[in-house]
């Protein structure tokens, strides 16, 4: 589906037309240009690569410079692929007048990295042992993982300690409540996945 890249802002609330509180997250959304136009003729598959953000020519690769200079664009700082656009040329620029109010969005991003953590906030373990009689040491553990005799192992995707966060996250059906197209900005409906700053991806 046809979509734009954006970059999560942060977060607020508004008021809805019958009074209650809506959190919101903020996105600046666009403007994205056409850097490339794949057809099935010559890619094998249609879509169109969207770039956002300007950068300096000097931190651009020779080949990129030239890639976007066949589209007649300044280099762009993030890329992305998008298909179901009709009727756009290289060079366009797509705002966020692509979306309007009450659609429904899917949104992509990098989850927050939250380094290696425990199976109680990784996984939702209750924990193990008593908080009382001297088991102080056995309260975030995560229990039996395997048996002994049979199988003699433990099972490929057991729930453990690990790295937690810092992986592409996608939040379906989101709805946009709020377009402010004069600074590129959109209201959405809850929370996104990333931190303020992060790249998003949204989709129609």
């Amino acid at each position: 589906m046809p979509g734009l890249i954006g970059k999560k802002i942060g977060m607020t609330s508004v008021f809805s037309a019958d009074g209650k509180n809506v959190p919101c997250t903020v996105i600046e959304v666009g403007p994205c240009v056409v850097t490339q136009i794949k057809t099935a003729d010559t890619d094998g598959y249609e879509a169109v690569q969207l770039g956002f953000e300007e950068k300096k020519e000097k931190h651009t690769t020779a080949p990129m410079a030239g890639h976007f200079k066949k589209a007649g664009v300044a280099p762009q700082r993030h890329l992305a692929e998008f298909k179901g656009f009709n009727e756009v040329n290289l060079g366009d620029t797509i705002t966020v007048d692509l979306f309007t109010e009450n659609d429904f969005v899917d949104i992509q991003g990098v989850s927050k990295g939250k380094g290696f953590q425990g199976v109680v906030k990784r996984h939702g373990f209750g924990g193990v042992g008593q908080s009382t009689h001297g088991q102080h040491n056995r309260l975030r553990a995560p229990g039996s993982v395997g048996a002994c005799s049979y199988p003699a192992k433990v099972f490929k995707g057991m729930r453990m300690a690990g790295q937690m966060g810092n992986q592409n996250v996608t939040i379906q059906n989101l709805q946009v409540v709020k377009i402010l197209p004069e600074h590129n900005l959109m209201l959405i409906k809850g929370s996104v996945p990333g931190s303020k700053g992060s790249i998003l991806i949204i989709e129609k």
